[in-house]
This record gives C-alpha cells, sequence and structure tokens, in this order.
C-alpha cells in the first residue's frame, strides 16, 4: 500500500460530512477486533466475516482517513501511532453513542438502564448484595451486570475501554492515576468469627490469645489486610496460630467455618450481609484493622442516570455500613481501634 501524504487530506478530513460519508462505524467496529486479536484472519470469525472483507474494511478506513493504521507482517497486525489515536477517539465515540442510547431509554422509562460494575474480593460477599437488594427496592427496574473488577498489575483496562461504568473494590493503591477519580465510600473492619457450633461461638468474652491453637483460615501471606492481621495478632500473643488454612477464597472460607472446626478474620460487611443462615457466628474479638471500600470511575466521563442513581445508593450503604462498623453489640465487636491496614 501506498505512503498516504497527512497533510493533504486534512481540510477533507476536516469536513463533517466527509467523515459521515466515509467512516463507517462497522470498520470502526472492525478497527477494534483486529486491533484485539492482533491478526485480521483471527479477527474474522469474530465479526463474522471473511478475511478478504476484513482486509477489505481496514484498507477503506485507512483511505478515508489518509494515514496507514496497521503494520502489516508474516506474524499479524500492530496500530501504528495513527491507529492508536483512531482507536482510543473510536472507542470514546461508541461510548457516547452507547451512553446516548442508554440516556434515552432512561427518559423513555424513568428509573430503566443498565449498569455496569466491576468488583473483587471479599466486597462481593457484603457490600455488593446489599447495594444489589437497595437498589432493587428503590430502582427496580434498573439492571446490574457485576463483572470481574479486578484490575491485572494496577491497570484498568475496563474502565478506560467504558466496558464498565464503576469499579467498586478495596482501594490497595497508593494512588489514583490522572484519569481516574477515587472515592472512599467507607472503612471497612474486620471481625473473629467461627461457626455456631464451635464452642467459642458459646463465650461472651474471648481473648484472641486464647485462640491461638484452634485452626485458622488466613489469606496469602502477601497480602497487604492479612499482613497487618497478623501483625496484629503476633503484636498481642508473640506467635501465630500454627494450624491454618491459606485461601484468597471467602466462599471456602465461608464453608469450611460453617463446619464448626475453623476461625477467620473476615470483614464485618461479609459477616452481616453475606453470611446467610446463621451457620457462623462473630466472637467478641477486636481486630483493630481496617480496609478502605472505594468506589472508581473515570474522570470527564458523562453518566447515564441509571449510574448515577446507583451511585447515590451505593453512599447510601456505605454510610450505614460505616456507622455499623463503628459500632458494638454483645455478638459481634467491630472496633477499628487506631489502626489502619498499610495498603
Amino acid at each position: 500500500m501506498a505512503v498516504y501524504d497527512f497533510a493533504m487530506n486534512r481540510q477533507a478530513l476536516d469536513s463533517n460530512s466527509y467523515i459521515g460519508r466515509k467512516i463507517k462505524l462497522r470498520d470502526l467496529l472492525t478497527l477494534f477486533c483486529v486491533a484485539e486479536q492482533g491478526s485480521m484472519a483471527k479477527a474474522a470469525p469474530m465479526l463474522s466475516m471473511t478475511q478478504p472483507t476484513v482486509s477489505q474494511s481496514i484498507a477503506d478506513l485507512e483511505e478515508a482517513v489518509g494515514v496507514r493504521l496497521f503494520d502489516r507482517s508474516t506474524q499479524g497486525v500492530v496500530l501504528t501511532n495513527y491507529g492508536e489515536i483512531l482507536l482510543r477517539s473510536g472507542i470514546d465515540a461508541f461510548d457516547a453513542l452507547r451512553q446516548g442510547i442508554r440516556g434515552i431509554e432512561y427518559l423513555a422509562t424513568p428509573g430503566v438502564g443498565h449498569v455496569y460494575i466491576g468488583c473483587g474480593g471479599s466486597i462481593l460477599h457484603g457490600f455488593i448484595p446489599a447495594l444489589i437488594q437497595r437498589v432493587a427496592i428503590q430502582h427496580p427496574n434498573i439492571v446490574i451486570h457485576v463483572l470481574d473488577g479486578n484490575p491485572a498489575a494496577g491497570r484498568f483496562e475496563k474502565l478506560r475501554s467504558r466496558q464498565l461504568d464503576l469499579l467498586l473494590r478495596a482501594w490497595v493503591f497508593a494512588k489514583a492515576d490522572d484519569d481516574l477519580h477515587v472515592e472512599t465510600l467507607f472503612e471497612e473492619s474486620f471481625t473473629v468469627v467461627t461457626g455456631a457450633q464451635n464452642k467459642w461461638a458459646k463465650r461472651k468474652r474471648v481473648g484472641v490469645e486464647e485462640l491461638m491453637d484452634e485452626p485458622w483460615i488466613f489469606g496469602e501471606p502477601s497480602n497487604a489486610v492479612q499482613m497487618r492481621i497478623s501483625e496484629f495478632i503476633h503484636s498481642r500473643c508473640g506467635r501465630l496460630p500454627s494450624s491454618t488454612v491459606v485461601t484468597v477464597d471467602m466462599n471456602l472460607r465461608l464453608v469450611l467455618m460453617a463446619t464448626g472446626k475453623y476461625l477467620s478474620c473476615i470483614p464485618a460487611s461479609v459477616y452481616k450481609y453475606g453470611a446467610a443462615g446463621g451457620q457462623i457466628k462473630a466472637l467478641p474479638v477486636d481486630i483493630g484493622v481496617t480496609m478502605p471500600i472505594a468506589m472508581v470511575k473515570l474522570r470527564n466521563r458523562t453518566l447515564t442516570p441509571a449510574v448515577q442513581l446507583l451511585i447515590e445508593q451505593a453512599r447510601v450503604v456505605a454510610g450505614e455500613m460505616g456507622r455499623q462498623n463503628t459500632l458494638k453489640s454483645d455478638t459481634v465487636n467491630t472496633t477499628t481501634g487506631d489502626h489502619h491496614a498499610k495498603l
């Protein structure tokens, strides 16, 4: 393919009518898929197109914008700098269209819409169920899509590509990138929990030092919150429990604790909202560790009314949890003390 002269096409590209005639939404979708797959051959079946049709679609798009969008090789294709720019702007354009359709849907039927939130970790077992139940009562026609929200290597691709409206999760990063807005919803506290039939569940007063010879379930030692919990127990008892199960899976923890054989330290919101059936019980043991739960969204992105309603309800539920985490009761002591998990 001949090298295009971008300067010669600049005047034409500035024309909205030119863009409307030459740049097709389908060609942009083809660009997205080819860029993701790194190959026109791999993109073709995903687009329900033949490889020649995909190649022609990319060629048409390159002719329309006047520059090469992909570098080709026998190993596949790679976006050029021009292609990177068009990809980013194309994502923004499709997001604006999608948000517009969702906004029209909301205006046509108030309280209706779809919200895409990413979540990860223990928040799925406490805060998220409580939020979904509240939204279902207040705005029953809003559909909530809960997707995996664990950022890989501190990156937030799904949020930036507009696959997600929000991330709701424990905030374990020192600072936010400039394009992200982070709002701390509440400070999650922790409590020691065991099966309802365990002998310790019948005690009104328990010291953590009395529990050292019991089998515990811990998280991974490298986990920031687990490190803080371990430090707290070690400072009180001079050692850690000798018999433990190590897992990050909260479902497994709850199942094992329900047997009455294990103890574990879990978020207070998981105990309150996620442990149905009375199979486990919190012990009156102070654990001086907290974990910030945050809501993350893109800066300068217009959110639909449905997303804004969910944000309002998230703040209400967070307020209730924040107040709950400062209270003491006969069955659970969630005092946070002066210690914060160093995340």
